[in-house]
């Protein structure tokens, strides 16, 4: 049977992105096909999203839609089927789709994504050009309001709430909920309610039938209150209906043996000339050691100020380190420091695509120290081009990345190096680690090989997804 779902998300490849949720977003449509379920996505209009759509069709539109006009088409671009929320008073803005130029959040954000919410719920309830959608798929908290609407409607239509990041609650305060159109009846602590306020995620988290999150581990870690964010109570609760699949990445995109932005290879050994044109393009000499890189946000989370503190051990053992991000001021400040203290680091603030597959293609060691990580998919790039991750152990990267422990490395099966807890002094020791397998040559090598054959696609995925979406879809 053929299952039809709305996926409602701020962000979506290659249209628009800021982190791994428009990754999700752009590929699990293509992926699901091949698993019996047509996924379109409903998406902001924002000036991007315009630019490179065309509406093949208007299915929808109002004169006062949240404070302005809007329309509604349907269209089609590299290959997803989208509907776009145009409207201009909400969504026709420089900056990202969640700061303006000055790096601010937009002060009516719980309205601008509160009418995304609205929008997902009014197709569920009524369609949308001759399609409705079987069950809606709602990308953090952005789309978290949807569950709630089709309820205050009495609106019975299966809903899965997605977790990429439980740390952005879409916080709003109570007196926000008028102009929301949200019910009194759901503002208590069992339903939206937050510490006097509304919480936009809390409500998909309450009202939505399911809920997943994007690896099995941090689906285990939201139920505490070190990784909960404050929701941890509410994940207990719905424990039998919280469920974690893990990412994939699209590997047609992150492939070596096809990558028009970087030296290409098949095997560990073609990465050789990838290394050069890397240290190369750098400006960095080579040494002894491992040459790490991170494309990374710089950010806490990210536990970049960690890696600032291993650092001098690193460049000690002959390491190279090129990093590629941009992020907290104080963070970017501190890694411009730290090149110019260090020959042996090469710093680029600012994000370049093309850059991060030449990085990725030809680094070493791909460095992850983050304190939480939902998912993550720079490991998987990392292990797709056979440059070994180094991860804190944490949500999707404990799941994605098989320690190079005695045991693993007896079996053939490492794939890269974990560590915990997530310090300086234990990432220094991971480092340390690194470079001991590095100084073996065919050891680092059967590394490389197992990290390019580990399965870091969509099939699995797709294919658990589309499991769930059956099992909660009432049959006809």
């Amino acid at each position: 049977m053929s299952l039809r779902v709305l996926s409602v998300a701020s962000e979506c490849v290659p249209l628009v992105k800021t982190g791994g949720l428009a990754d999700v977003a752009g590929a699990l449509p293509g992926a699901l096909k091949a698993e019996g379920v047509e996924m379109r996505v409903l998406i902001p209009g924002y000036p991007a999203v315009l630019a490179r759509t065309e509406a093949a069709e208007t299915v929808w539109e109002s004169p006062d839609f949240f404070g302005g006009p809007a329309r509604l088409y349907f269209a089609r671009h590299a290959g997803l089927e989208l509907y776009v929320l145009e409207a201009a008073h909400l969504f026709d803005r420089p900056g990202g789709p969640y700061l303006d130029g000055g790096g601010s959040d937009w002060p009516d954000n719980d309205i601008r994504f509160g009418a995304l919410s609205w929008m997902g719920a009014q197709i569920g309830a009524e369609g949308a050009g001759g399609w409705q959608p079987d069950l809606i798929q709602c990308h953090d908290w952005q789309a978290g309001l949807v569950p709630l609407y089709l309820k205050a409607r009495s609106v019975d239509l299966p809903t899965v709430m997605t977790v990429h990041n439980i740390a952005f609650h879409g916080l709003m305060p109570a007196a926000r909920m008028a102009a929301l159109g949200l019910p009194g009846w759901a503002f208590h602590p069992g339903g939206m309610e937050f510490y006097g306020q509304v919480s936009a995620l809390k409500a998909g988290l309450v009202y939505a039938w399911k809920v997943t999150t994007v690896s099995p581990t941090y689906a285990r870690e939201l139920r505490t209150p070190e990784f909960g964010g404050g929701l941890d109570g509410v994940i207990r609760a719905r424990a039998g209906d919280v469920l974690g699949i893990l990412n994939g990445i699209d590997e047609a995109d992150w492939d070596p043996a096809t990558d028009p932005h970087a030296v290409r290879f098949r095997q560990p050994r073609g990465k050789a000339k990838a290394r050069a044109a890397l240290l190369e393009e750098m400006g960095l000499s080579d040494g002894p050691g491992p040459l790490c890189v991170v494309v990374s946000r710089l950010t806490g989370q990210k536990g970049l100020d960690l890696l600032l503190q291993a650092l001098p051990d690193l460049v000690a053992r002959g390491g190279r380190l090129a990093l590629l991000g941009s992020g907290e001021p104080p963070l970017e400040q501190a890694w411009r420091s730290a090149a110019a203290r260090h020959e042996g680091v090469a710093v680029r603030i600012g994000y370049d695509e093309a850059l991060a597959h030449r990085l990725i293609a030809g680094g070493d060691a791909i460095l992850l120290p983050s304190r939480f990580e939902p998912c993550g998919l720079t490991q998987m790039y990392g292990l797709r081009y056979g440059t070994i991750p180094v991860v804190a152990r944490t949500g999707g990267l404990a799941d994605t990345v098989i320690d190079a422990n005695p045991a693993a490395l007896a079996a053939g099966v490492a794939t890269g190096i974990q560590f915990a807890p997530v310090t300086a002094e234990a990432l220094s020791v991971a480092l340390d680690r690194l470079c001991d397998l590095y100084a073996d040559t065919d050891l680092f090598a059967k590394l490389q090989r197992n990290a390019m054959r580990a399965p870091v696609g969509w099939q699995g995925s797709a294919a658990a997804y589309a499991r769930l979406f059956r099992e909660i879809v009432p049959t006809p």
